[in-house]
């Protein structure tokens, strides 16, 4: 591992400017992210209105999440390229433009189309939108900034099913993307005003075989996530796409060795801080993003309850969210990063345990505690694994660690759906073989069985120094007692 270094931070901008873009890149980031799930609800109104059945507008998310994993390695190169500036800006404006595509879509073929596009657009404006943000904050702010770069991931999961069925319940499916417009708009407004057009004084050529193959090892990778918990024949699909993925992704590593400007650039990944976050941080994204799944079903199915008695208890998850964005720094400047990620972890495994004992006569007001515990944990374990990613990357390595974390991060967002599905039809099998549908039982196992996932990735914490990432957490280590002579 490369010994940890504490380069200058590059001030390109004044404090209150940087808090301005690291905003302007959060709003960005949940229009995207919230475009990710928004349609799921409104998916049954859009079959109806397209001649179609509603599976057959699956594609239409496949899609979307394709495009942004295969897109994704090309961003760093493209922002050193062409200008952070240029590029972001030109990410929103395709954003934009294609949400009104989706909008004025009449069937089935435009609308995936639409929303290749909007996947373009996305792989483009979620990278350059982090990096910029990195190139213009200082390490003394970056645990501010990338908390508020945090929340677009963790609320629009939550938001985006019963935001989707209002829109479409009291107004049209149209107006789900015809939203996406104004806030398009002033976002390209913005970053003109805002966004430096920094870019790379050298220009290296592209690499081209690592791009095709990175892209077709992820492209094969989420297809397979997608489809494998669907049915038997999806399991045979999904898993054959799943190895041909790691196929690809062994040559794409390969070649990144041996390739002096790869797409993607792995050096970031010998830097500890990096790598923690790579690996044991992936499987606790993993577990984090299959909640947001799994809770409404249980809730439903479980339980019993209609969905919006179902959407009013997951809000509890957003507002533990929300209640925990201010105390992040304090925590982190109290304990630091490496006894937060451990022990913040452990209170989202327990919440796990926590939600594997609930019974239809669990009173109401234990479900919704334990769910703020859980959205509050799920908050400060990503903005501390966002920002400690980050901490030791020099500036000139920035670019290729951000792209690398964004694939990453994407490709965990979608594991943990397809983990979610996978557990869950294992434990239906296994829990209660031959019933005629899910039971609770099954969502006990499910859930014992995503918080031991994440209690797997919180092994990997336990290497770092006691004092990782101090310059940004500002935590400070108790001085050693004095020797008696």
């Amino acid at each position: 591992m490369e010994k940890r270094r504490y380069p200058a931070p590059p001030m390109t901008s004044s404090a209150s400017k940087s808090s301005l873009i690291a905003f302007l890149v959060a709003g960005a980031f949940f229009m995207e992210n919230l475009d990710g799930t928004v349609i799921a609800t409104a998916l049954p109104a859009m079959a109806q209105s397209f001649g179609v059945q509603p599976v057959d507008l699956n594609i239409g998310m496949s899609a979307y999440m394709l495009a942004l994993a295969i897109f994704i390695p090309a961003s760093g190169w493209m922002a050193d390229r062409f200008g952070a500036r240029s590029v972001f800006a030109s990410a929103v404006a395709v954003f934009t433009i294609a949400s009104v595509l989706c909008a004025i879509s009449t069937g089935v073929v435009s609308f995936t189309l639409s929303r290749i596009l909007q996947g373009v657009g996305g792989a483009m404006m979620v990278p350059v939108g982090r990096l910029v943000v990195l190139n213009n904050t200082s390490k003394a702010d970056l645990m501010r900034a990338i908390a508020t770069l945090t929340w677009p991931a963790l609320s629009a999961p939550i938001i985006g099913p019963p935001l989707g069925g209002f829109i479409t319940t009291y107004a049209s499916w149209h107006w789900i993307f015809i939203l996406n417009v104004p806030i398009g708009i002033v976002a390209l407004g913005l970053s003109f005003w805002l966004i430096p057009n920094d870019r790379s004084q050298t220009r290296p050529p592209f690499d081209w075989i690592g791009f095709l193959l990175t892209s077709l090892a992820c492209a094969g990778l989420m297809y397979g996530l997608e489809v494998i918990g669907h049915s038997e024949q999806g399991m045979m699909i999904g898993g054959v796409s799943i190895l041909a993925s790691l196929v690809f992704g062994a040559a794409a590593w390969r070649h990144a060795g041996r390739h002096p400007h790869p797409v993607p650039d792995l050096a970031a990944v010998r830097i500890q801080t990096f790598a923690v976050t790579m690996m044991g941080g992936s499987l606790f994204r993993t577990a984090v993003s299959a909640v947001p799944f799994l809770l409404p079903l249980l809730l439903q199915l479980g339980f019993g309850l209609d969905p919006f008695q179902a959407g009013l208890y997951v809000l509890a998850l957003f507002a533990g969210n929300l209640g925990m964005k201010p105390l992040t720094s304090l925590v982190l400047r109290t304990f630091g990063f490496r006894a937060t990620l451990i022990g913040n972890g452990l209170v989202f495994v327990a919440t796990m345990v926590g939600c594997a004992m609930l019974t239809p006569a669990t009173p109401p007001w234990i479900i919704a505690i334990l769910f703020v515990v859980s959205g509050a944990a799920r908050s400060m374990q990503y903005t501390a694994i966002n920002t400690l990613a980050f901490v030791d990357v020099p500036q000139e390595k920035m670019a290729g660690a951000n792209m690398l974390f964004s694939l990453v991060q994407q490709i965990t967002f979608g594991l943990g759906i397809a983990v979610g599905a996978v557990v869950l039809r294992f434990a239906d099998a296994v829990a209660s073989p031959g019933s005629s549908g899910l039971m609770l039982v099954d969502f006990r196992w499910t859930f014992l069985i995503i918080g031991a996932i994440g209690l797997l990735g919180l092994f990997d914490s336990l290497r770092l120094p006691r004092d990782a990432g101090a310059l940004v957490s500002r935590h400070r280590m108790p001085a050693p007692a004095p020797r008696r002579p």
